[in-house]
């Protein structure tokens, strides 16, 4: 893995980079960085018409993380609801699903913020620990915009 830390607009890496970030299973997104992913990618609508019902779905499995890509974009799902916080854990769930769904689409290079460290008030330092754990053994290219 190539993991880089670099002061650039996350919006502005090139169109071979997938974006991630955190979002909610409620797909609710009215705060933060993910309003912009919103406005650009129209995720709301989109989540929600390709996976409906998934709020009642991952509240009767019990699931705590997910990843679902939708376009370009991979979303993290770390949270039930927009105005709970993630754990450690269910970031480093969702990563690894993120992981999972990287090598079955063939998906080699992905920018990112400081997920998870923003409204949802994880440590960065820990955070990105927990991404360099779970992609090192990959060939993937992981880029952490910062503002």
């Amino acid at each position: 893995m190539t993991y880089t830390e670099k002061q650039q607009d996350l919006f502005a890496c090139p169109n071979e980079y997938y974006l991630a970030h955190c979002i909610s299973a409620d797909f609710n997104m009215g705060r933060g960085i993910v309003t912009e992913f919103n406005k650009r990618f129209f995720l709301g609508s989109k989540l929600r018409t390709f996976h409906p019902g998934y709020l009642r779905q991952w509240q009767e499995s019990g699931m705590e993380y997910d990843c679902l890509i939708c376009g370009r974009v991979i979303n993290l799902i770390t949270k039930e609801k927009y105005s709970h916080k993630p754990t450690y854990d269910s970031l480093r769930g969702a990563l690894q699903r993120m992981k999972e769904e990287c090598r079955l689409n063939g998906i080699r290079k992905v920018a990112m913020p400081l997920i998870g460290c923003g409204l949802d008030k994880l440590e960065w330092e820990q955070v990105s620990a927990i991404i360099r754990e779970v992609f090192a053994d990959t060939d993937m290219d992981i880029l952490v915009c910062i503002r």
